[in-house]
């Protein structure tokens, strides 16, 4: 006898969200976050993912539809559901005259952590904070801010932490310590959700992926099952000779310039294969110095899946509440 499926970390049923003038931001979302996941929720500007968090937050009430947290719905149970997340939000809020260690004091009281299970200093080392914990909070720079709401989404041990755009404008020697520490505290059972823009940051760093566009889901995968999409190859050609614009023989093929030298092919590997594209040239006396590939990546399954679609536009896709298993 199997035993039964845990209960998704969070669990998101038939989402409406429409605001006052009849913008639909969330058309009826329906997801499963599972416990212990890497989860990526992807989705371009204006998509629905912030609305979602909010939601979840409870800083924007819902129109319709149901969301548990840790299998505590948000309106029956709205305490232990919010004792439940610790939300990082893209905007740099927090009062300016307070310290680091005031800041997150004051977090702590308000989630009602008992002074003697307080861990704020030591957040604030986690988070490289430390020797900054008695300055004031606007005295600190951009990326310190970044590390400071991270630390304040932890005061109360949430099980599960969400990451809206945390590395925006922060530079890449910070953003390798985040991404660090983060991994530390998916490791220790911490169910992690992130939004991002940086795709190659969600590529790399989880094990699930949705993707929403008009305030629909348009995919919920595995990411292996994600990029299993992405058909698309690219071969580079490095020329003996240098060309203008791609040769006549590669017309019905998609071709461009890199620079005079280099020529990039990109086809369809359920089509056709590069010895394909390497035939074209070599028919046309095209002499080949050096040849490459290159594989499509989440960018490419991410632009198919909302560029070209529309509201209401989904309705034929196959998902469901789990995606595909």
């Amino acid at each position: 006898m199997t035993s039964p499926a845990p209960t998704p970390a969070i669990r998101i049923r038939d989402l409406v969200k429409t605001y006052a003038g009849g913008k639909q931001a969330l058309r009826g979302v329906s997801l499963d976050i599972p416990q212990g996941s890497m989860f990526g929720l992807l989705g371009p500007n204006g998509a629905g993912k912030s609305t979602m968090i909010n939601i979840m937050a409870g800083l924007v009430n819902k129109t319709a539809g149901g969301v548990e947290i840790w299998g505590f719905d948000i309106d029956r149970d709205p305490r232990n559901a919010k004792a439940s997340i610790g939300i990082v939000p893209q905007e740099l809020m927090f009062d300016a005259f307070f310290t680091p260690y005031e800041v997150l004091e004051l977090q702590a009281g308000l989630y009602g952590v008992p002074r003697s299970r307080r861990r704020t200093m030591e957040i604030l080392e986690a988070m490289k904070l430390a020797d900054k914990a008695h300055v004031y909070s606007r005295t600190l720079s951009g990326g310190m801010k970044r590390r400071l709401l991270i630390a304040k989404a932890l005061i109360h041990n949430p099980p599960i932490l969400v990451l809206d755009e945390p590395t925006a404008g922060v530079d890449i020697e910070l953003r390798q310590q985040l991404w660090a520490y983060v991994r530390q505290l998916h490791a220790a059972g911490t169910t992690v959700v992130l939004t991002t823009h940086y795709l190659e940051e969600a590529q790399e760093l989880c094990d699930r992926i949705a993707i929403i566009n008009h305030g629909q889901v348009v995919a919920n995968e595995t990411k292996a099952s994600l990029m299993a999409q992405a058909h698309d190859k690219v071969v580079v050609v490095r020329l003996d000779r240098e060309i203008s614009s791609p040769p006549a023989c590669l017309a019905g093929f998609d071709a461009r310039l890199r620079d005079p030298w280099h020529l990039a092919v990109t086809y369809d590997t359920r089509r056709m294969s590069a010895g394909r594209v390497l035939g074209a040239l070599a028919e046309a006396g095209i002499g080949i110095e050096e040849v490459t590939t290159e594989e499509a990546d989440l960018e490419d399954v991410f632009l198919r899946l909302t560029q070209h679609q529309a509201p209401g536009a989904l309705a034929a896709a196959p998902e469901s509440p789990h995606g595909n298993q």
